[in-house]
């Protein structure tokens, strides 16, 4: 057993080891501190599946990975599945633990086991080092090692508490794209700033992508220069032996969605969501001119401005979000002006925050869902806080829940409560407003949800794991689009405009084959008409005065 070997491994060297130098070793040492591209190609390592243990032969696309990492502090990689994203990410972060003391690394992945999987590969290629290039190891297990020169590497479940109070050098993301939305959010908030405070430290970020989440947000983001990240993109015919034999094969044995978000790595929502994803993917968002606490806000009050709050109400417990949205209703398309998302505000807290915000909206029109505990908010805002403007609704035998304000007589009640009938045109009227361009999202919190809202059953709902609460206030929005009250709130009616650009395109649609005239003068906007739910249709003119 050498003497010079940590804790009996002969691959690695303990510390204290005296070492003497030769010409050619300092020189070659030397040039690997200055060219990470040189110490990988020539020193590092890997497992082959086919031949074992071999040279780590770089390919192009991974060489532009490295000399971006190397020469910026802020990285973003969108790749392909088994393209060696990990092992070209660790090859760099082991040439820095190397070549730069004192260096504080954190390697981070959706599960901890798989952030050690990626350490030990670290740990691997450095025990095939020649050891008078090693430093020497003064910690070396399965989820951190540390050596001589006071450089540590550590790895861990990506978190907000991950590595909460320590400093970092470099913190590396890998497989972000599978982080819950949640976990993601919390973890860049408290985290963040542990890299900002330096002036050279470094976020590296590598994923495929995996539906539209915080890492869609910062590769779109990244891709129009709204934040400081490279964004790098391999395609998967940039690996060598990929081909269209290939790519024919892999289809076979798996499917053209799944090779889709894979290997051509599109960010694709879930299937068969309430909103066509074309029009998902093309929905545009802007960052909030003010985020405080859950609140968001895009656009400030206008005066002579009328605007309509919808809110969704949970326990308060972590599992649902209350939640409410502040629509521009003045003129369309209709706008999101902030919004609210909370998984902690207690029921007794909320109106509060409701009533507030809704004030600086010019004291907008509050509408909320009462299915459960939303009745004790909209009976607090009405009776505790005395709002003005709460919306109520009133039971109209087989036409269901009317919009109205305050009391609009007998079998009236504050609110609306969700039913199938209420969820089913809100979600059909929503539909109409978004893919026709009636309505400005802003918000990618929003359109996040759009893109798991998806059908089950007979209904729309989130898929397992995601969330729906600001999707519900929208559903809602929907179904107050189509009310007889809205139009006297905005002067306008939507439920007409909407079928005026309906009849348009499908006279647009029939055009080519010329039309018959019948002799019989009438106007088909005062015609009675039947949707696909059954709900009867009878468009109101309003005269102007």
């Amino acid at each position: 057993m050498s003497n010079d070997a940590y804790l009996g491994n002969p691959n690695l060297k303990k510390i204290n080891t005296p070492v003497e130098f030769s010409q050619d070793q300092i020189v070659e040492y030397q040039k690997c501190a200055e060219d990470p591209l040189y110490f990988m190609e020539k020193y590092v390592r890997i497992v082959s599946l086919d031949e074992g243990l071999v040279p780590f032969k770089m390919y192009d696309f991974q060489k532009r990975i490295v000399d971006t990492i190397h020469n910026n502090r802020f990285t973003i990689c969108k790749l392909p599945r088994q393209s060696g994203k990990s092992t070209t990410t660790v090859s760099y972060l082991m040439h820095y633990a190397m070549f730069n003391p004192n260096s504080n690394i954190a390697i981070l992945a959706n599960k901890s086991s798989t952030a050690r999987d990626i350490l030990s590969r670290l740990q691997l290629a450095y025990e095939n080092l020649p050891k008078w290039m090693q430093q020497g190891v003064v910690n070396w297990n399965k989820g951190n090692i540390e050596l001589e020169n006071k450089s540590t590497i550590v790895a861990a479940a990506t978190s907000s508490s991950a590595i909460r109070g320590g400093s970092y050098n470099i913190i590396f993301l890998d497989e972000f794209a599978f982080v819950p939305t949640n976990i993601a959010e919390s973890f860049f908030s408290s985290v963040y700033p542990t890299i900002s405070s330096g002036q050279k430290t470094k976020m590296v970020i590598v994923s495929t992508p995996y539906g539209m989440n915080q890492f869609y947000k910062l590769w779109v983001d990244a891709e129009n220069n709204r934040n400081d990240y490279i964004p790098i993109e391999v395609h998967w015919s940039e690996v060598p032996g990929r081909d269209d034999e290939w790519k024919e094969q892999t289809i076979r044995n798996t499917s053209p969605e799944q090779f889709q978000q894979e290997f051509e790595c599109e960010f694709l929502g879930s299937v068969n969501t309430l909103i066509s994803p074309a029009k998902i993917k093309s929905a545009s968002y802007m960052d909030p001119i003010r985020s405080q606490g859950s609140v968001d806000q895009f656009e400030e009050a206008i005066k002579d401005h009328t605007y309509v709050v919808t809110v969704d109400v949970a326990r308060g417990v972590d599992k649902d979000y209350s939640a409410f949205v502040v629509f521009d209703v003045t003129q369309m398309p209709f706008k999101v002006v902030a919004l609210y998302k909370n998984n902690e505000v207690k029921p007794f807290v909320f109106p509060n925050i409701i009533s507030e915000i809704a004030k600086r909206y010019n004291e907008a029109h509050i509408l909320t869902e009462v299915n459960d505990i939303g009745q004790q908010i909209a009976e607090a805002l009405q009776f505790e806080i005395e709002y003005p403007n709460v919306l109520m609704c009133t039971q109209k035998g087989r036409a269901g829940q009317i919009l109205g304000a305050m009391y609009s007589g007998r079998g009236s009640s504050m609110g609306v409560r969700m039913t199938k009938q209420i969820k089913r045109v809100g979600c059909a009227n929503l539909k109409t407003l978004v893919e026709g361009d009636k309505m400005i999202i802003n918000s990618f919190k929003i359109i996040q949800e759009m893109s798991t809202f998806a059908k089950r059953g007979q209904s729309w709902q989130a898929e397992d794991g995601s969330n729906d609460d600001l999707m519900m206030c929208l559903v809602m929005f929907g179904w107050v689009s189509n009310q007889g009250y809205f139009k006297e709130l905005t002067n306008q009616n939507a439920r007409q405009q909407m079928y005026m650009e309906q009849q348009k395109l499908i006279e647009e649609d029939m055009a080519p084959f010329g039309f018959v005239d019948d002799g019989i003068n009438s106007d088909p906007m005062n015609e009675e008409t039947i949707d696909e739910y059954g709900t009867r249709w009878m468009p109101v003119v309003r005269k102007d005065h």
